[in-house]
């Protein structure tokens, strides 16, 4: 995302000697062992930097499932674009997180989960992409559908400039709570 605050939302899962990276603007480390490098689009503006970053580190880029360990990241389908996009699914031994950075749409296979890192690009409504081809969700509105879906925890990932607005303004969500760079969220 191009944000005057914020680098690319990504995140890197690690469990018992496993790294993967979702999406992110390919800034993983030399030197770093990463395991699969996954997108939600691979039509994003981002792609050609992570594609070189992540040849660089020897895996492929792409929207792909990929387990091991026990743990599964399953690409699941999020209306955000005209083209297909996704969000992830992280099971781990049953244990339920989810990965969607960017959605017009609250994405309804997201219900009951542990945690979920969410689209907050919008503000108190949400963004429409020009030719009505989809958009972004509003924070407020993926809070109140998070908080009656079930979602245990609720963190937002894609920090648009509305929300950005609405954090110096001193506001929050009335469920959820901003991301932040470096953060560790545990699942269990």
């Amino acid at each position: 995302m191009n944000s005057p605050r914020y680098r690319p939302a990504g995140l890197a899962v690690r469990w018992a000697g496993h790294r993967v990276v979702i999406d992110g603007g390919g800034t993983a480390r030399e030197g770093d062992r990463v395991d699969a490098w996954l997108v939600c689009d691979e039509h994003a503006e981002l792609m050609p930097s992570i594609r070189r970053r992540s040849a660089a580190l020897g895996v492929p880029a792409g929207a792909v499932e990929y387990r091991s360990g026990g743990v599964r990241l399953l690409p699941l389908p999020v209306e955000h674009t005209s083209h297909p996009t996704f969000g992830y699914l992280i099971d781990d031994h049953g244990h339920r997180a989810v990965w969607a950075p960017e959605f017009w749409v609250f994405p309804g296979w997201a219900a009951d989960a542990e945690l979920m890192f969410a689209d907050a690009a919008g503000w108190d409504r949400p963004l429409r992409f020009a030719g009505g081809v989809g958009g972004h969700a509003a924070a407020l509105d993926t809070a109140e559908r998070a908080a009656r879906v079930g979602v245990a925890r609720l963190v937002f990932a894609h920090i648009g400039r509305p929300s950005i607005r609405a954090i110096d303004r001193g506001q929050s969500p009335p469920f959820g709570e901003w991301g932040a760079e470096g953060q560790t969220y545990r699942l269990r």
